[in-house]
């Protein structure tokens, strides 16, 4: 396996490595052996794990191999847990990204605290702008150490892509794909309901010691070959590069991967 932290010097962004697994099964084995490693090389480096998701299928593929392990593998009382992106609705309706990573990974953890799971404020629902304010507040909070933050830097960074390349709710041609200040924006027009969310932005992504996509299955063909071999074409997942010494990783199925040209990488457990 590609090492887990880059000692290139460059400031040019890594290329992306691509693992494809044989099936979602040991797609989901890989992910939890890298979701482990990452979290022991941040708990060395600064006795914590950062880490940001996302929605969709991600949680039910990370839990199905990091929870109810018997090898005490998982620090989790050291994991502080945030969401790339968040719909403007209750935390238990069907349509959140806490809800769902809630129902298929967290609920399956007693040992995470729920002080460790940062959830957008309820009480601001009616607010896309103040409650982007506050999430940030909330980032501003966890990475204020020792020296001056200028940008959060995730440990981890999981995101899904959907169907149009977008990450995040950050979308084709959408005016955010070019926001440099905010980290975390509102977006109230998302072509994708329900319209009012707020969602990460690049200078977060691309600031992260490492981020992963997760990819499974045939429909996902077409849209990962277009986001690897031509990122020219500008889709928003493929303008995810963090700086170095971050890295890039895709993280799919052979199904998934059947038509990008993009070499593939061995991965080793």
């Amino acid at each position: 396996m590609a090492p887990l932290s880059s000692t290139n010097p460059s400031t040019t962004p890594a290329e992306p490595i691509l693992y494809s697994f044989k099936t979602p099964d040991d797609l989901s084995k890989g992910l939890a052996e890298f979701v482990i490693k990452a979290q022991d090389d941040a708990i060395t480096r600064r006795n914590k794990f950062t880490l940001a998701t996302s929605g969709g299928s991600l949680p039910k593929m990370l839990s199905k191999y990091l929870v109810n392990r018997d090898d005490n593998r998982l620090r989790w009382d050291k994991w502080e847990i945030f969401f790339c992106d968040e719909r403007l609705v209750p935390l238990d309706h069907e349509d959140s990204n806490y809800y769902l990573c809630d129902r298929e990974f967290f609920s399956k953890v007693p040992e995470l605290k729920r002080s460790q799971i940062h959830t957008i404020d309820e009480k601001l629902l009616d607010d896309a702008e103040e409650l982007a304010d506050a999430y940030e507040k909330d980032l501003v909070a966890a990475f204020a150490g020792k020296e001056a933050v200028r940008r959060p830097v995730f440990d981890l960074i999981l995101l899904g892509m959907g169907p149009d390349g977008h990450t995040c709710s950050l979308f084709p041609g959408h005016e955010l794909l070019a926001e440099q200040h905010r980290w975390v924006a509102p977006i109230k027009d998302s072509p994708k309901p329900p319209s009012n969310r707020i969602t990460f932005t690049y200078p977060v992504l691309n600031h992260a010691h490492r981020a992963a996509f997760v990819l499974a299955g045939e429909g996902k063909q077409d849209l990962l070959a277009r986001t690897l071999d031509h990122p020219e074409e500008g889709l928003p997942a493929s303008r995810v590069r963090p700086a170095p010494p971050g890295d890039i990783y895709y993280f799919t199925d052979d199904a998934a991967s059947a038509k990008a040209q993009y070499p593939k990488s061995e991965f080793k457990l």
